[in-house]
């Protein structure tokens, strides 16, 4: 009992010393997050454009990865043709996205709209065949919404996405905000 004791005041330094760091770092991801959000706000284009670029690089490793998977010996041969298909496609679809900006940003805004509009039929489908499901009317109007945001991306991706990076930012300032008020109310209970 003596010896817990002991331990939990050796530690009670570092965990006042996080405590009083945890406002500081919280001070910087605010600001950080702010100006993220003016940068997508300022540039929505330029924005997009390196997010495009960014999913490319995903696409790109997340199909090498997967050729590794396809050819380990952990899968059953089906599962493993699933995989090479998928790897290839990501690939695929992840060297298109170097070809162009124009390409790479119609890529994001097919690829955003495409899992949308399955997300929002699932929604759908879900709540229409689960008449006792909690949220029903939600899960029905979400999936709606859902349905109706893919479709719109798909017929028209890259001016959608350009209106998605300014809704990014108006919520990336809102939550950088939230972020630097919430620092300071850490900083006043450390200082307490």
């Amino acid at each position: 009992m003596c010896h817990v004791l002991r331990s939990s005041a050796r530690r009670a330094p570092f965990v006042e010393a996080l405590s009083k760091a945890a406002w500081q770092v919280a001070l910087c991801l605010g600001v950080a997050t702010v100006l993220l959000g003016i940068c997508a706000l300022v540039w929505p284009g330029k924005s997009v454009v390196v997010v495009a670029v960014l999913f490319g690089i995903y696409l790109l490793v997340s199909g090498i990865l997967q050729f590794a998977e396809a050819f380990s010996h952990r899968f059953s041969g089906g599962t493993r043709v699933l995989m090479f298909a998928s790897a290839t496609l990501s690939v695929m679809l992840g060297l298109i996205c170097f070809r162009g900006a124009e390409q790479s940003v119609v890529l994001l805004g097919l690829w955003i709209g495409i899992g949308w509009l399955f997300r929002g039929f699932t929604e759908l489908s879900a709540a229409m065949t689960m008449g006792n499901l909690p949220g029903r009317g939600w899960m029905i109007f979400f999936g709606i919404v859902g349905v109706c945001a893919g479709m719109v991306l798909i017929v028209s991706p890259v001016h959608s996405i350009v209106l998605l990076a300014v809704l990014a930012g108006i919520w990336l300032l809102a939550l950088g905000m939230f972020e630097i008020v919430t620092a300071f109310q850490l900083k006043r209970a450390a200082d307490g």
